[in-house]
């Protein structure tokens, strides 16, 4: 499995990583020894890089990894999230209070059966609190020794260079594929700036690249998809149109929709690190496959024209959502 550098402060981690939320939250119920084994098969493969949040489940996420990387906790970069969960009644999400953070670092750490976190990310900007002040209390368990690195998720550029002066932030998440680009027009270009990484969730559109999700019936009753506009009617109908030459490109290759769609993402003058999130070893073999596939550059263009920014119809969150993305 080959490395990369998530930015500038010294982090290495699996050019492809794997994204853990589904297996225990948002597309239906998952047996864990499934689970457990998709884990065990990443880590055969060299992919290292294992994101999760206290917000999965809620807890239960951190709970899984932390069975499964037991007494192999040197192999493994551990990167989880708070802010988006609370204990309150009601619940303050998000949350960016430095009490919260203190909460939140001892919970994750004693779920993940670990002394330390790699890779430590506010999962939501907290618009009441300034960023300053969660940023001071990350750096403060940086330097006792909780966690290793920073990251923010969703959050604007601004917010992200008012974050990079207090500490430096070694990478940030948002959700990034062909279907979803909003990314690219200012956070991109603050990051190759600042010298942060970039880690790609849903790179394959949480399911729609890989071609197989052609109505709402076959997914579990609890699948947040169910609730996700771009997944609803006409708007999926719609949608669908955009996969043809993803597809045509896939067949004239040997290879699946998803292998393109992840080498897209993986484009090397980009640096970005998708995690694809799978619950199936099977799947880690052939999300880890696409590193093999050098898109041509007629290719990359084709593909980013069809997906061009705004071509994906409805938003990818209910508006509730919505409202806490780009912080």
């Amino acid at each position: 499995m080959r490395k990369t550098q998530l930015g500038t402060q010294g982090l290495e981690v699996s050019a492809v990583g794997l994204g853990c939320m589904g297996m225990t939250f948002g597309y239906g119920s998952v047996e864990e020894s499934r689970s457990i084994a998709t884990i065990e098969r990443a880590l055969e493969l060299g992919v290292d890089f294992l994101d999760s949040s206290d917000h999965y489940g809620p807890e239960t996420n951190e709970t899984l990894i932390g069975r499964a990387i037991a007494g192999r906790r040197d192999e493994v970069i551990v990167a989880t999230k708070f802010g988006s969960y609370s204990t309150e009644t009601p619940p303050r999400i998000p949350d960016g209070r430095p009490e919260t953070v203190r909460w939140a670092v001892e919970g994750s750490l004693k779920r993940l059966g670990t002394d330390y976190i790699d890779l430590y990310y506010q999962h939501r900007v907290d618009p009441r609190v300034p960023v300053e002040e969660t940023v001071g209390v990350m750096a403060e368990l940086v330097a006792e020794g909780k966690v290793r690195y920073l990251g923010l998720c969703e959050a604007s550029a601004q917010t992200i260079r008012r974050a990079h002066a207090v500490h430096p932030i070694t990478a940030v998440q948002s959700e990034y594929s062909l279907w979803t680009r909003d990314a690219e027009e200012e956070v991109l270009p603050t990051l190759k700036e600042l010298g942060i990484g970039f880690v790609a969730y849903s790179p394959l559109g949480r399911g729609f690249l890989t071609g197989t999700i052609s109505s709402l019936d076959s997914l579990a009753e609890n699948d947040f998809r169910r609730i996700a506009p771009r997944f609803q009617g006409d708007n999926l109908d719609a949608n669908r149109g955009l996969l043809r030459r993803l597809e045509e490109i896939a067949g004239e290759r040997g290879v699946t929709p998803a292998q393109v769609a992840l080498a897209w993402v993986l484009r090397p003058a980009e640096g970005i690190v998708p995690i694809p999130g799978t619950t199936r070893p099977q799947r880690v073999d052939e999300n880890s496959a696409a590193l093999d596939i050098a898109l041509t550059d007629t290719e990359i263009a084709e593909l980013s024209a069809v997906f061009a920014p705004g071509s994906a119809v409805g938003d990818r969150y209910p508006a509730p959502m919505m409202a806490t993305l780009n912080g």
